[in-house]
């Protein structure tokens, strides 16, 4: 489609024939960046940072089409040829989430089926009942952090914590790797000294695939390590710092938008509403992965009107593609086929894992706090800026002070005794997973 750049896309910044989609406008107003997007046709030529281009599909049956072809479109970024021609800065911040990793996010045909399958199975033994107790206990303990005082930021105090709580019990990590898994991935997710983040996340990794290796438990590291597929050491920390990192900042982020949803709007008053429906309107309209789903077409080829070259980074606009027009109808009848989850073979293998976590996390915080209300204007909210990712920057709340909860065990102590974990902290200063820990044993 020949489409002038300032005919498609009045009032949007232009750097060099691209839209650049990180900066404080994109962060204010994605909805309407997408809009004028579309004039493009089903794709459009965007900038990820400064030097970092890309062809973005706003379009749901070519985003479709897409993802379910990987005879065309491969996720390997060693086919990036802008990498590999060192034309991707060094010091790039899409760096950390978009180069190469033997992982099973980016690799093709039977590596990817052999590395997807141990996930997948190792994802599927993890309990509901277990997960729901875990939840619980996670959000009563972060909770019972702010409750006295009133008031609290939402998105620091308890939707950004929540999953990566939940998720170093899941993983069976100890108090001192929990902790610098937490430290790892925030780092890394924030931009801040992200490859020192990045350090600290594999490191601690690797510590607990040793640990494992030596003393396997009920958990999803072990279960991954006693896959048929025998994952060496260094695959292990790969797809264990994928699940992780990959897993919680997003998880954090739905938690988030669908709580701004529920404390936004219309239809949703605090104590009413279904929980499952503002995250299923979070997952249409708000999706916490806004664009990502790096591919590289093996080929030259048309792309929605945009021509692209093999190797080319093609990305998926999940936002976008929801809020099409031609999705209206499918909405109404009460569809959810929002892209929000990706599809085809790359898509997310922990989808139900994270309802069932972002379901008990809304619901207890709600039935804990039942008056629980927006602290500030919505007006004066602010979003993180970035291409990938949705997120506020704060979701300040108000409620009525009240007692925390007791901890755990006084409350389970009569049914299972002989079940509750006794974990001893680190030495020193403990970080948040020892005192959660601490917190949980009495």
């Amino acid at each position: 489609m020949d489409v002038r750049l300032d005919e498609a896309v009045p009032g949007c910044p232009v750097k060099g024939g691209r839209v650049p989609l990180y900066g404080p406008e994109f962060a204010a107003d994605p909805q309407g960046y997408y809009e004028r997007l579309r004039r493009f046709g089903p794709a459009a030529p965007v900038e990820l940072a400064p030097g970092v281009e890309a062809t973005l599909v706003t379009d749901y049956a070519t985003a479709l089409r897409l993802l379910q072809d990987p005879a065309t479109f491969r996720k390997d970024p060693h086919r990036w040829r802008a990498l590999y021609e060192g034309r991707i800065p060094a010091d790039s911040p899409v760096l950390p989430l978009l180069a190469p990793r033997p992982n099973c996010m980016f690799t093709d045909g039977a590596e990817h089926l052999r590395l997807r399958q141990a996930v997948t199975d190792s994802m599927a033994r993890v309990d509901p009942g277990r997960l729901a107790r875990t939840t619980r206990q996670v959000s009563d303990f972060l909770i019972s952090r702010f409750a006295e005082q009133g008031a609290a930021d939402l998105l620091a105090a308890y939707a950004k914590q929540l999953p990566l709580f939940v998720f170093n019990d899941l993983f069976g990590c100890t108090a001192e790797i929990g902790d610098r898994v937490l430290f790892g991935i925030s780092g890394m997710f924030d931009g801040v000294n992200a490859e020192q983040a990045a350090q600290v996340l594999f490191g601690a990794v690797g510590e607990l695939v040793v640990l494992k290796r030596e003393r396997p438990g009920d958990d999803v590291t072990s279960w991954l390590m006693e896959h048929g597929q025998r994952l060496t050491d260094d695959e292990m920390v790969h797809q264990l710092a994928l699940l992780l990192g990959a897993g919680a900042e997003p998880l954090g982020n739905l938690i988030g938008n669908t709580l701004h949803r529920r404390l936004t709007g219309d239809t949703y008053t605090v104590g009413g509403g279904l929980t499952d429906e503002a995250i299923d309107d979070t997952l249409w309209d708000n999706p916490p992965i806004t664009n990502l789903a790096p591919h590289y077409p093996v080929t030259d080829l048309n792309l929605g009107g945009q021509w692209v070259r093999a190797g080319d980074l093609v990305l998926v606009s999940f936002a976008a593609a929801n809020t099409g027009p031609e999705l209206v109808a499918q909405r109404q009848a009460g569809s959810r086929a929002y892209l929000s989850w990706s599809a085809g073979p790359h898509a997310c293998p922990s989808k139900d894992p994270a309802l069932h976590i972002t379901m008990a996390a809304l619901d207890n915080l709600f039935q804990q706090l039942p008056d629980l209300e927006l602290a500030v204007p919505e007006a004066s909210l602010s979003w993180r800026p970035g291409p990938f990712n949705r997120a506020l920057a704060a979701l300040p709340g108000r409620f009525t002070p009240r007692e925390p909860v007791p901890p755990v065990p006084a409350r389970r102590a009569a049914a299972e005794p002989e079940t509750a974990r006794k974990p001893e902290a680190p030495a020193g200063k403990p970080g948040r997973w020892s005192q959660f820990l601490s917190w949980l044993t009495g």
